[in-house]
């Protein structure tokens, strides 16, 4: 008996037990605190609207091109006996560099045969000079009064003067073609293709290659209605509007310093804008040969200098929300939207004129769905002292942030 109640009967006291002490400790433990739950202000970022003055940069792009450019064409008919070792698809030539040679014997032989033909003319007027002395002392010495003009020789005389004339012409036009056998550069420039070469016969009118001067180089640059409205004024007249062009350059960014001289004065029918042409000297360096070449053919980026603007706050252009609208903090720390004036828009900035209060501090950092009195807090300003616990968790909300 003592054993059934050893096996059965003590495990279910001990249970009991359990259950009892288990009950009595619940019962002695106290409820958690009420404690009011901390709603944290909003943290952004923001930053002070400052106006200044400024000078507006215009953006446009284009391809730099050879202010001059020559088709060599042959005037002569020839064979070709020298050609320049300049004269090669990206050779540099100066200013009266000798390019090709043409034969020359042929003009040589025309140049003595002129010659030759004008000494005669020249003669033979000489000679009806001499007559015309003669039949006008022979009138004198046998009548009285003005002798006529057949009796002196004298239309004689205009036709050996107009035979010299005519031998002069014919010299002149024989030395003009030996001149044109030798092909010579009008300007410092580089060959851009050759289409003779030594030994070819060319007759006149043949191409021979085409050339660029290096001097200057122009870009057209492509300029919309409201950019050609921030320019400097008197555009359709003599301009001298600086701009720089930039461009990669075995992959280094490089600029250049050019200036817009003109404009095509049309506007484009299809785009609908104005091209303005910039003037770079000297692009390939060959006089200073203090930078890098700009080459023809290039595609550059350009900032044009337009013009000032006083009193303009420049702010990032993804923070002007549709309808002119910035969000801003007030002196209270309240969201608002203030409805601004925006004097020109660019892909990267808009320039604010006027419509934000002194106080307005704007809005930096992503909002979403923001409620215009939301109370704020601006990263960076001071925790009030009073209120330490808020400031505590302002202080790890912020860590949170950054």
């Amino acid at each position: 008996m003592a054993s059934k109640f050893i096996k059965i009967g003590l495990p279910i006291i001990i249970l009991v037990g359990a259950v009892v002490v288990a009950s009595s400790m619940s019962g002695l433990r106290k409820p958690p605190a009420k404690v009011e739950e901390q709603r944290l202000p909003l943290l952004v970022n923001a930053a002070v609207l400052q106006p200044e003055d400024l000078t507006y940069r215009i953006a446009s792009q284009g391809t730099v091109s050879p202010k001059l450019e020559t088709t060599l064409i042959s005037e002569v008919n020839g064979r070709i006996v020298a050609v320049s070792e300049q004269f090669v698809a990206g050779g540099f030539f100066k200013k009266g560099d000798l390019l090709i040679q043409v034969e020359q014997a042929d003009y040589l032989t025309a140049v003595k045969a002129a010659e030759a033909s004008l000494a005669g003319a020249t003669a033979q007027l000489e000679e009806e000079k001499a007559r015309g002395r003669v039949a006008e002392s022979e009138w004198r010495s046998f009548t009285e009064g003005k002798a006529p003009a057949l009796g002196l020789r004298q239309p004689q005389l205009a036709s050996a003067l107009a035979s010299v004339q005519s031998a002069e012409a014919e010299v002149d036009r024989a030395r003009r073609d030996l001149a044109r056998t030798e092909i010579r550069a009008p300007y410092d420039g580089m060959v851009r293709s050759r289409n003779a070469n030594l030994g070819q016969f060319i007759s006149r009118g043949s191409q021979l290659g085409m050339i660029f001067g290096t001097e200057l180089a122009e870009v057209r640059l492509p300029l919309t209605d409201t950019d050609f409205g921030f320019l400097p004024q008197g555009i359709a007249r003599e301009l001298s509007i600086p701009v720089t062009l930039k461009a990669v350059v075995a992959g280094v960014a490089q600029q250049w310093q050019a200036t817009i001289v003109r404009t095509e004065g049309v506007l484009d029918e299809r785009s609908r804008v104005i091209y303005a042409v910039a003037e770079l000297v000297d692009p390939y360096q060959r006089e200073t040969n203090a930078g890098v070449p700009l080459q023809f053919g290039r595609f550059v980026q350009a900032e044009i200098t337009g013009v000032e603007a006083t009193q303009m706050v420049r702010v990032a252009r993804h923070l002007l929300r549709p309808g002119n609208l910035l969000l801003v903090v007030d002196e209270r720390n309240n969201l608002q939207f203030r409805e601004v004036m925006v004097a020109r828009a660019d892909a990267n900035f808009a320039y604010i004129s006027a419509g934000f209060n002194a106080s307005d501090r704007l809005i930096v950092s992503p909002v979403t769905n923001p409620l215009v009195g939301t109370v704020v807090r601006v990263s960076g300003d001071a925790v009030p002292e009073s209120d330490p616990e808020t400031a505590v968790a302002v202080k790890a909300a912020a860590v949170e942030a950054n």
